[in-house]
């Protein structure tokens, strides 16, 4: 089902490089890379600066740098890990990426970096026959659905949602709904052909 954007009620009043190893922007010296197995520990406490994202373990985070680092982006600034996705490409589903967590510290914000290091990721050869992204956002994640929906937005790419986790089905109701945003399906070679994107 095709869709404008719709933000739960909780959020609607809020606005909704192919890739060298290294990516760098002069204009403030951030450096998009793919993770390593030294970055584990590092992930974890960037996830633990970043409320309200969940905090997994230190060893998922590892695995997340090492099995999972061709569709994940490490982005650094002054030597200090200021940005973090974790992403992969659903076994049954090779046309989609699946954004697990977004996080940009503090220090780093008004950069427009969570958007940049998407873009980043969906150039990578390994997002070749990448044709949607999915990612799961609380409702009353402003941030999480104003970052996806400007970016979707800026290229005119379709998108839909719908509750995939319920609070009380799946999490006993310690947890909140989890929506599920769909975006695309796109062309990959539109990715950066977009103006207005550095907010």
């Amino acid at each position: 089902m095709e869709s404008e954007l719709i933000i739960p009620k909780a959020t609607r009043q809020r606005e909704m490089q192919a890739t060298k190893p290294n990516v760098k922007s002069a204009q403030d010296d951030i450096e998009m890379r793919k993770p390593e197995s030294q970055d584990g520990a590092r992930v974890h406490k960037l996830i633990s600066e970043c409320k309200p994202l969940d905090e997994n373990s230190t060893y998922c985070n590892l695995l997340q740098c090492t099995h999972f680092a061709d569709t994940c982006v490490a982005a650094e600034m002054d030597d200090d890990l200021v940005g973090f996705i974790s992403a992969y490409i659903p076994p049954k589903q090779q046309n989609t990426l699946f954004v697990w967590q977004v996080a940009v510290h503090e220090k780093a914000r008004g950069k427009g970096l969570a958007k940049r290091m998407l873009a980043e990721l969906l150039e990578r050869d390994d997002c070749a026959n990448v044709q949607y992204i999915e990612t799961t956002i609380t409702p009353d994640n402003d941030a999480s659905w104003g970052m996806f929906g400007s970016f979707a937005y800026a290229r005119k790419w379709r998108t839909e949602q719908f509750i995939l986790f319920d609070s009380r089905i799946h999490f006993a109701g310690e947890h909140k709904d989890e929506y599920l945003l769909r975006i695309g399906p796109f062309n990959r070679d539109k990715v950066n052909d977009v103006l207005g994107d550095n907010d």
